[in-house]
């Protein structure tokens, strides 16, 4: 450290004036000034390269210090990692303020939903407006029946709040090092597959709560689903961009167990209005879904226009936007579980 200030003042009284910030310059580390830096595509190494239709503005191998505070900074990650930080906010948020209440809106979505499935209509499910004037909040204190246990709720929105930070933080911190981008990926993974597993428990429990043998079943099953396709993802190859459809068709088929589990609520409460509004619900969260991973799979829209989508726009982030959306409509529907079982009970 003193060689250094000694070669600083000697190297500045030997600069003209002028010169002295590029005096300076030239004793920095140039290897800590390259990695600061944005770069493209082609100069990855093979670890950072997963899409090449987003050509720019890259960080590559930055100190860990620099990656995290390049949270605040412009580059083809910042909307990823702030589109699944916000999501994960908004779950926080649902889980501190909703854990021990539930919404009165059941009878209004029965009015619309199950008078006539005929006259059914997205519009009707996706209307906020509607919606919130029916979102009075209820104590469970005042409900008829002793209310359900609400543990299924919260492994969901523990699960949702896991898949949305580590997917922010693989994003974030990918770019640090080889070992580290590993570490990132295989949590990214392990993230979704709890998103989809805790968004299926909470369906099977409390559709199953008055029936313990198929409710075991059920739930032992997409838990071996979940910790199967953790193990799958472990499978080095996995992570190569030339196995994006695999990735993709591995998560889809584990989302699609789900529909087991809601044809035997159908042929069971067929006649129940919550089990119809329930399965829309879980509908339209599927289709959040799968729009999302088409997008992701395809990488559409920048495969159409290389380059143009690098910072705003690109397939990841619309698969992020996807997978928020899915997410709280499937919040939407365990809501209507709970007032359902609250309601009735087992009865």
């Amino acid at each position: 450290m003193e060689e250094r200030k000694v070669s600083c003042i000697l190297l500045e009284k030997t600069c003209k004036s002028d010169d002295k910030h590029s005096c300076r310059e030239a004793l920095l580390p140039k290897e800590k000034k390259k990695k600061l830096e944005l770069v493209n595509y082609d100069s990855l190494p093979d670890y950072l390269k997963h899409n090449e239709f987003v050509v720019g503005h890259y960080r590559c191998e930055w100190p860990l210090k620099d990656a995290i505070h390049s949270v605040f900074a412009i580059h083809n990650e910042t909307i990823n990692v702030w589109t699944h930080l916000i999501g994960f906010f908004i779950f926080l948020t649902l889980t501190l303020y909703g854990g021990n209440k539930i919404p009165a809106m059941a009878e209004a979505l029965y009015a619309r939903q199950t008078n006539s499935l005929a006259g059914f209509s997205i519009s009707s499910l996706t209307n906020t407006t509607g919606f919130m004037n029916h979102y009075q909040m209820t104590n469970l204190s005042s409900q008829p029946n002793p209310a359900i246990t609400r543990w299924p709720l919260f492994v969901f929105l523990g699960g949702a709040m896991f898949c949305l930070l580590t997917s922010s933080a693989c994003h974030l911190l990918s770019c640090h090092s080889e070992h580290t981008s590993y570490i990132m990926l295989h949590l990214d993974y392990a993230g979704i597959s709890t998103l989809i597993v805790t968004s299926i428990v909470p369906q099977i429990y409390y559709t199953f709560a008055c029936d313990p043998f198929y409710r075991a079943v059920y739930t032992a099953t997409i838990l071996a689903l979940g910790l199967l396709t953790v193990l799958i993802s472990l499978i080095p190859v996995f992570e190569k961009p030339e196995f994006r459809f695999v990735r993709s068709l591995v998560f889809v088929i584990m989302g699609l167990s789900g529909w087991g589990p809601i044809a035997h609520k159908l042929a069971s409460y067929g006649g129940e209005p919550a089990a119809l509004v329930t399965t829309m619900y879980e509908f339209f969260m599927n289709v959040c879904y799968g729009v999302g991973v088409v997008i992701y799979a395809t990488r559409i829209p920048e495969r159409w226009r290389p380059g143009k989508f690098d910072l705003v726009g690109h397939s990841h982030q619309l698969f992020h936007l996807f997978v928020i959306a899915g997410a709280y409509v499937q919040y939407l529907a365990i809501m209507v579980y709970l007032e359902w079982r609250d309601r009735v009970g087992c009865t």
